[in-house]
């Protein structure tokens, strides 16, 4: 696993809107800059112009910032590029990453955002590159690369295609050591659909969601918060098998390697460290 170990509660803010990036630094553990979707292709110059500001007025913290930068076979790639190498970005997040060599020619940490067709038939190969850091998957544009409508049905439930992509993203950026991020939630008033979908990310391995307004960080702070319950519970299977952690018994259930792997990040989210 990476050594970058952010909280779970990450916030996208248009670059454009520089007045909002302050905030949002105070509100959420990592702030995505956008420079592709969040911003009109006309306003995209002057999105990068706000970019420098940020960093040549010393606003810009580096460790819990990425910037979104637009897809390789786009006309503001190269300029995109050239601002982060200017302000000296650390990482960046690529978006409608689909091939391995447009990853390679990036000179900073990356994080893969995957939400094409060949983006997701690419996973693995994107995933063991280098420099990658951590994979986001996302449904919208990838329904529409299919040729469909609806990333989810009208009770707000993702269709399958959609969890298919969720799946391969996640596992492809463990096998490979990276964070995963699940996908953003558009429905900003849906707390309760955004708090199961972050029990669910936390559950199967997420290591955090992207939020889209600051009033979902909390909801997905607290899904990925273990309770007192259990965090008792693993602090108390951990301090009984010790150093011996082959097959046991404990209150009254098998224990082994795997149930011992889940009681480690269960502290670890405690800790807010996250990480799996």
């Amino acid at each position: 696993m990476t050594g970058w170990l952010p909280g779970p509660a990450w916030l996208f803010c248009p670059a454009d809107r520089p007045d909002r990036y302050p905030k949002a630094l105070a509100a959420a553990d990592v702030v995505i800059l956008d420079l592709e979707d969040a911003v009109a292709p006309v306003d995209r110059t002057a999105a990068r112009d706000a970019l420098r500001r940020l960093s040549d007025d010393g606003v810009l913290d580096r460790d819990r910032t990425v910037v979104r930068i637009n897809g390789a076979d786009t006309a503001d790639h190269a300029a995109d590029l050239a601002v982060v190498s200017e302000a000296e970005v650390r990482r960046v997040m690529l978006a409608k990453s689909e091939e391995p060599a447009d990853v390679s020619r990036i000179e900073a940490e990356v994080l893969l955002l995957v939400e094409t067709p060949r983006g997701v038939e690419q996973a693995g190969r994107l995933a063991e590159q280098a420099d990658v850091v951590a994979m986001m998957w996302g449904a919208d544009d990838l329904v529409a690369g299919l040729g469909g409508t609806a990333s989810r049905h009208d009770d707000g439930r993702y269709r399958d295609v959609a969890r298919y992509a969720r799946s391969r993203v996640l596992i492809a950026a463990k096998a490979h050591g990276r964070l995963a991020l699940d996908a953003v939630h558009m429905d900003i008033a849906d707390t309760a659909g955004l708090a199961a979908e972050c029990e669910d990310a936390v559950a199967v391995g997420f290591d955090a969601t992207v939020a889209i307004h600051p009033s979902q960080l909390p909801v997905i702070r607290a899904a990925y918060s273990p309770t007192t319950e259990r965090v008792q519970w693993a602090r108390r299977l951990l301090a009984h098998v010790g150093n011996d952690r082959g097959v046991t018994t404990f209150e009254g259930r098998m224990v082994d390697g795997p149930i011992f792997r889940q009681a480690e990040r269960v502290l670890r989210l405690a800790t807010g460290t996250g990480g799996g």
